[in-house]
């Protein structure tokens, strides 16, 4: 693939994100892209799951309908309802996230649509503004959804231009790809976060609606293929999942082998609820909150199998 042909390249993505100390070495800008082939219990991020783009609604900062009725005939599809109370509905049936219309109209932002089609030179225009950062602290680009490598084209030709312009590369994946996906990916990376959320394979396929087999057998084969290569695993501790002793003593074991993998848990958050009802959903596990003695007992469980290869959560 010619190096022009990588920058017209298009996919879809829902956010961009600056300055983050949390998704790979040093300072990094996220890259987030639509879909995810997981449909995890507690996910944070819905707007991440589909691949479509989605019309979300944040009430708190509509005019109502008494002082703006800008989105009313923006909306070429009639999916916007005024209800007898002057509220504001999105008839799901008939919005098909189309060219943003209704969200380009709304003045105050109350309607905005996750996913947009961007080319691999314009995401990179944008990370580009803060290599300054990167090379004072060895940050550079993260590719993260969702599950960035759904997008295997758009995904592969953002790394390898990435990396022609000299940006460090990281990706954020759960490992449910084809493993000629995530070998080719693995060419152009200089690090990986891979998720490891549970042993059992009925347990997970109960939990995320599908199996472990792949994302563990991919995990294997990118850590015995790639000794030098660091990855960091990393598993989201879920009340009722993954939350018990046996759950992660199991995912240390399984780490053992490769001492290029480092571990790190993350504790359940409730952060993404708020964008349940923004896209008309119920939040799975709304309500639900980890016990804070929960973290501690786990991280000894770990450190005891894998030593000083567990990183505590910043």
């Amino acid at each position: 693939m010619s190096a022009l042909e990588d920058r017209k390249k298009k996919g879809l993505v829902f956010n961009i994100q600056k300055y983050s100390v949390h998704d790979g070495p040093g300072i990094r800008t996220i890259v987030f892209l639509k879909g995810c082939p997981l449909s995890c219990y507690w996910c944070s991020n819905p707007e991440s799951q589909r691949r479509e783009p989605e019309l979300a609604f944040n009430p708190g900062r509509c005019l109502t309908f008494s002082k703006c009725t800008r989105c009313l005939q923006a909306c070429l599809r009639g999916a916007i309802i005024r209800e007898a109370d002057d509220s504001l509905r999105i008839d799901r049936a008939l919005c098909d996230g189309c060219p943003k219309n209704c969200a380009q109209a709304c003045p105050s932002q109350g309607l905005i649509v996750y996913g947009e089609e961007r080319s691999v030179d314009d995401v990179l225009r944008v990370v580009e503004q803060d290599a300054a950062f990167y090379t004072r602290s060895k940050g550079g680009v993260t590719l993260s959804g969702g599950e960035p490598l759904m997008q295997a084209d758009f995904a592969l030709a953002l790394l390898r231009e990435a990396r022609r312009r000299r940006i460090r590369t990281a990706v954020e994946t759960c490992g449910m790809v084809p493993w000629k996906t995530m070998e080719a990916a693995a060419e152009h990376l200089n690090y990986v976060l891979y998720d490891i959320k549970h042993m059992d394979g009925a347990v997970h396929e109960a939990q995320t609606g599908r199996s472990n087999e792949v994302i563990l057998e991919n995990f294997r084969k990118l850590a015995e293929l790639h000794p030098d290569k660091p990855i960091l695993a990393r598993t989201p501790v879920i009340p009722g999942f993954n939350d018990s002793e046996e759950a992660v003593a199991a995912i240390a074991e399984f780490l053992r082998p490769y001492p290029n993998v480092r571990y790190e848990m993350l504790p359940y958050h409730r952060l993404g609820t708020q964008k349940y009802h923004f896209l008309d959903r119920v939040p799975p596990m709304d309500g639900v909150t980890l016990d804070k003695s929960v973290m501690p007992r786990l991280i000894e469980i770990a450190v005891r199998i894998l030593g000083d290869r567990v990183d505590f959560p910043k």
